[in-house]
């Protein structure tokens, strides 16, 4: 192998492009085409959601395809029930034991000092020991909506990355020139020096909260010149695939566009892409620190 000078590895000295597909487990139409999308298109890595109705059905799948980069995909909001009783994980949820919709109730209260990270520490644990148990091991971490670049909650999922041997994760980036894109660019660049002070791996482009679920074959192609031009040596390409026709997304109102994303994944053309701009395709255990 070779080295570069910012530190990050490919097996011939290229630029290193992890494609992740997010939300392993979410539904089984979705696990299985990000398996697809793994053995015939260009996918490297997932993440795994271990609070979604088909886990138990899915994650016994991932342990045939040992080439996938396997991560954990925390959750702390969301559709689905938390593993933990409301008496383990009190300020986590509400009255009915349920976790908070979304980022925009959960970052106020965490603000607010209303959120225990113990709490959290607890919940983020069990979902991965969750996924060990299922015998995976998690080489990369990160969070749904992206909770992990709060400060409170980076601290919590690098305590528990540490205590798991697990020392890598996925830092979202914006350009967006809106307040949240201007708001993920200061926190991601705070994310970046905790992880060069606790010796972390991540990659040093990736697509984030502008491209999420709407990563049709235009828009990959577009996603990929942008990671270029970053001239960054490695970099995450963060997606959301999933197959047609799949009734089970109806519970999840988030508008993505999981058969659009599908296809440009499996497509030639995304393939050719990614070799016309220099990138060799790989996982996060690729990354050094």
């Amino acid at each position: 192998m070779s080295r570069t000078r910012a530190g990050q590895v490919t097996g011939d000295g290229s630029r290193l492009l992890i494609v992740n597909a997010d939300d392993y487990g979410l539904t089984v139409k979705v696990s299985r085409a990000i398996l697809k999308a793994h053995r015939s298109g260009i996918v490297t890595s997932t993440s795994v959601l271990t609070l979604s109705p088909a886990f138990d059905t899915c994650a016994a799948w991932l342990r045939d395809v040992p080439k996938l980069g396997t991560g954990a995909h925390l959750a702390a909001v969301g559709e689905d029930p938390p593993l933990l009783s409301a008496m383990e994980i009190p300020t986590l949820v509400d009255r009915r034991g349920r976790l908070a919709a979304s980022w925009r109730q959960f970052l106020p209260r965490a603000a607010a000092g209303r959120v225990d990270p113990d709490d959290l520490r607890r919940e983020f644990g069990a979902q991965m020991e969750r996924i060990q148990a299922a015998g995976l091991t998690i080489d990369h971490l990160d969070t749904h909506q992206n909770l992990h670049l709060w400060p409170m909650v980076r601290d919590v999922v690098m305590d528990l990355g540490e205590r798991h041997d697990v020392k890598v994760i996925r830092i979202t980036r914006s350009a967006a020139p809106t307040p949240v894109g201007v708001t993920v660019r200061r926190l991601a660049r705070r994310l970046e020096r905790r992880c060069r002070t606790r010796g972390w791996r991540y990659a040093r482009a990736s697509t984030g909260l502008d491209e999420a679920g709407k990563l049709d074959l235009p828009s990959m192609i577009k996603a990929l010149h942008r990671l270029s031009a970053t001239r960054a040596l490695s970099a995450e390409l963060a997606t959301h695939p999933g197959e047609p026709d799949d009734p089970a997304r109806a519970r999840y109102p988030w508008g993505y566009q999981w058969d659009a994303e599908f296809a440009a994944l499996m497509s030639g053309t995304v393939g050719h892409a990614v070799k016309e701009y220099g990138f060799t395709l790989g996982t996060f255990g690729d990354l050094v620190a």
